[in-house]
């Protein structure tokens, strides 16, 4: 997990959320996705923090972030969240990066809230209508959700993690207990549950036309083993936005953050600096 010196929180809409800022130089607003939340980012973290300021969040419902679910865990919702607390923190405009779902959400504010935006760099991201997969679609019964709420286990939620990684080897007890932390209370799966079930890919079918337009510069990286999102996304979005540049990384999963962090680091530092 990332260092504690470096945390913060803040209350937004009557809701901590907790976030780390450290560094110092161009503002760096990282968002990670539905079975993660900050500590994905701390393999990259290393790379980063002398050349940057990092602003890296744990979304509500996600991480040490306050899990009600009196507020809605939609992605336009998250993403009009960020932008308050980027205004709370009077942080004028960041390079957005954004993994998973994370990614959809900083597609939503490039396109709803350009004016804090710098430039946007997505990371095996949802986008368009190619998504949720299976498994979201299915836990949004009530049922299933109920299900899955008694029956989730480690065992079961290492498999999914396992998957997502190209590595499978460096899935061990640290990694492991990173991804099942927020899993351990009943807060923390019923937040998760919640979180998938506020999920809706109509939030970026109805900024998808807009997609186009950006005049900001625009980064996808796919991992190409990537078992979860489709390769589909990355070269539509590629495809769409004129401003954008492809980054395929063929010895990275879904969770390309513990494959690939020295590479993905240096397509940052470079992208960012052109």
């Amino acid at each position: 997990m990332l260092n504690k010196k470096y945390r913060h929180s803040i209350v937004i809409d009557n809701h901590e959320m907790v976030y780390y800022r450290c560094g110092q130089g161009d503002p760096i607003l990282m968002v990670h996705g539905i079975t993660t939340y900050s500590f994905i980012w701390r393999n990259l973290f290393p790379y980063l923090e002398d050349k940057y300021e990092l602003i890296i969040v744990d979304l509500l419902g996600c991480g040490d972030s306050d899990k009600s679910i009196d507020i809605e865990f939609s992605l336009k919702n998250h993403a009009r969240i960020l932008a308050e607390l980027l205004r709370a923190l009077h942080i004028p405009k960041v390079h957005l990066v954004g993994h998973d779902v994370g990614g959809g959400i900083c597609q939503i504010m490039a396109v709803r809230y350009a004016e804090l935006v710098f430039s946007l760099t997505v990371m095996n991201t949802v986008a368009y209508d190619f998504w949720p997969v299976q498994p979201i679609i299915t836990m949004r019964t009530p049922i299933i959700r109920q299900l899955a709420m008694a029956t989730l286990d480690l065992g079961a939620f290492r498999f999914i993690v396992k998957r997502g990684l190209y590595y499978q080897d460096r899935l061990d007890k640290e990694l492991m207990d990173c991804f099942w932390y927020p899993m351990k209370t009943s807060a923390g799966r019923k937040a998760f549950l919640y979180f998938a079930h506020c999920l809706n890919n109509q939030d970026l079918l109805e900024v998808s036309d807009e997609l186009a337009w950006l005049e900001m510069p625009v980064m996808i990286i796919r991992g190409d083993k990537d078992v979860y999102l489709s390769q589909q996304i990355a070269e539509r979005l590629h495809k769409n936005i004129k401003t954008s540049m492809l980054k395929i990384i063929p010895t990275a999963g879904h969770f390309l953050q513990e494959d690939e962090p020295a590479l993905i680091a240096n397509y940052l530092h470079t992208f960012i600096k052109r």
